[in-house]
C-alpha cells in the first residue's frame, strides 16, 4: 500500500508540473482571439524563428559531438583496465560537479578566460598571437560551442563510463588471444557494442544543449538567434511581448525534444541487451 501512495504521488506531481503546463502551452500556442488558428505556429517557418530554430540545432549538435568525442575518450582512459582507481575517482567527481555548473557563473569564467579582455587571451597577445583578430570571438556560435564543451564534456564521461564498464573482459582476451590489435578491437567489438550507448549519449546532449538559456543570453546578451531566448524575448519584452508566439516556440521545442527522447529510449533499450 505504501510504495502505491509513493507512486501516485510521483504520478501527481509529474501531471502537476509536466503534463498540465505542456497542454496549456500546445492549447496557448493553437488558440487565439476567435478560437483554434495555426497562425502561431506557421509563423514559426518565418526567417527570424526559423533562424533561431537553425542555430540552436547547430549549437546543439555541435556541442554534443565535442562532448561525445572527448568524453568518451576522457571516459575510456580513467575506466580502462589498469588505471588508477584514485585518478577515476578524482575525474569522476570533477564531472559530476562540471557537468552542473551553467548559467551566468560559467558565462563569467569564459569571459574573464577567453573574451577579449580575458586572461588568456591577454596571455596570447603577449605571444603575439591575438586570437580575435583571427577571427575567433566568444560571443558567437563557436564561442557558445566552446563553453558549452565544459559541462557536456564531463556529462558524456558520467553516462558512458557504465556502458564502457560493461564491455565484458573476455571479449578483449579473446581478441588478444586471436591476435587482434587494440585499434582491430575496438573497431569490430567495442565500437559496435558501444554505439547505442553512444548514440543515446549524443541526443541527450543534444538535448541538453538545445534547452540552454542562462548561459547563451548571459554570455552574448541575447545578441544571437536561439529559440529559447527568443521565447524570453516575446515573454518579456515591453515591445514584443506576444504569450502566444512563446507559447508556439515552446511547443516546436518540446516536439523537438520528444522526438529526441523518443530515438534515445528507443538507442536505451538497444543498449540493454549488451548489459545483461
Amino acid at each position: 500500500m505504501i510504495p502505491w501512495l509513493f507512486v501516485g504521488l510521483f504520478l501527481l506531481f509529474v501531471l502537476a508540473f509536466l503534463v498540465a503546463p505542456t497542454a496549456v502551452l500546445v492549447l496557448q500556442a493553437f488558440t487565439g482571439a476567435h478560437g483554434f488558428t495555426l497562425s502561431y505556429m506557421s509563423g514559426l517557418l518565418s526567417f527570424q524563428y526559423r533562424l533561431a530554430f537553425e542555430n540552436s540545432i547547430l549549437l546543439a549538435c555541435a556541442s554534443a559531438a565535442v562532448g561525445l568525442i572527448f568524453g568518451a575518450l576522457l571516459a575510456n582512459a580513467v575506466a580502462a583496465p589498469g588505471a588508477p582507481a584514485f585518478l577515476r575517482g578524482f575525474v569522476t567527481s570533477f564531472s559530476a560537479v562540471a557537468a552542473n555548473f551553467s548559467g551566468v557563473p560559467l558565462a563569467f569564467a569564459f569571459i574573464s578566460t577567453l573574451g577579449s579582455l580575458g586572461l588568456v587571451t591577454q596571455m596570447l597577445k603577449h605571444l603575439g598571437i591575438n586570437i580575435y583578430d583571427m577571427g575567433f570571438s566568444l560571443y558567437s556560435l563557436t564561442g557558445l560551442t566552446i563553453t558549452f564543451a565544459y559541462f557536456q564534456v564531463p556529462l558524456m564521461l558520467i553516462i558512458i563510463v557504465p556502458a564502457i564498464d560493461g564491455l565484458r573482459v573476455q571479449w578483449r582476451e579473446a581478441a588478444d588471444g586471436l591476435g587482434a590489435s587494440k585499434w582491430q578491437y575496438w573497431r569490430h567489438i567495442g565500437l559496435p557494442v558501444l554505439t547505442p550507448s553512444l548514440l543515446g549519449a549524443f541526443l541527450l546532449l543534444f538535448g541538453n544543449a538545445f534547452s540552454a538559456f542562462a548561459t547563451p543570453f548571459a554570455l552574448t546578451d541575447g545578441n544571437i538567434a536561439l529559440v529559447t531566448i527568443d521565447i524570453s524575448n516575446v515573454l518579456s519584452g515591453n515591445v514584443m511581448s506576444d504569450p502566444q508566439v512563446g507559447a508556439a516556440l515552446s511547443t516546436g521545442m518540446i516536439i523537438v525534444m520528444a522526438l529526441i527522447l523518443v530515438i534515445y529510449s528507443g538507442l536505451t533499450r538497444h543498449a540493454a541487451r549488451w548489459r545483461k
